[in-house]
């Protein structure tokens, strides 16, 4: 008899409203944003010059926003429950920027699945989930919703 391999991640039949997970943390460093900077093009003096930044309302350097967000996608995928199961990111609703990510803050992902959704056609079911991107301090520097379309179980 064959032994079928799992998956580490949850299948859309397993995902429950008021299911909650959370990540290990990741700091982030000046590395990231300059090599952020150069991929993105986005060399914003905030971001970028450190003397430039000493005179703006936060006193020194923040992370682009954009890059927070892309590290709180993989903060979501390291909790390991959409591994292998995950079949597109769908969107991203009503996210806000709360609070600004420094360079050498240690930010980590909270998560709740508020809405499971059965799409057949597709393969599998759309998931909602809560996230919030918390820092070392755990103040929310970002949240809103994301959509993701989760496989079914084989069959």
């Amino acid at each position: 008899m064959e032994n079928p391999i799992r998956s580490r991640g949850l299948y859309f039949e397993e995902f429950v409203v008021g299911q909650r997970f959370a990540s290990v943390g990741r700091t982030v460093t000046e590395h990231d944003v300059m090599t952020f900077a150069g991929l993105s093009g986005d060399y914003n003096q905030i971001h970028t010059d450190a003397e430039f930044s000493k005179s703006t309302v936060y006193g020194q350097r923040i992370v682009h926003g954009v890059l927070g967000l892309s590290i709180a996608t993989g903060l979501v995928m390291r909790i390991g429950v959409l591994e292998g199961t995950v079949l597109a990111f769908r969107e991203i609703d009503q996210w806000k920027f709360a609070k600004p990510i420094f360079i050498g803050d240690t930010i980590h992902v909270e998560v709740e699945v508020i809405e499971t959704k059965s799409v057949p056609r597709l393969g599998g079911g759309s998931i909602t989930i809560a996230v919030k991107v918390l820092n070392q301090n755990n103040e929310t520097v970002m949240k809103g919703n994301w959509i993701a379309l989760i496989a079914s179980q084989p069959a």
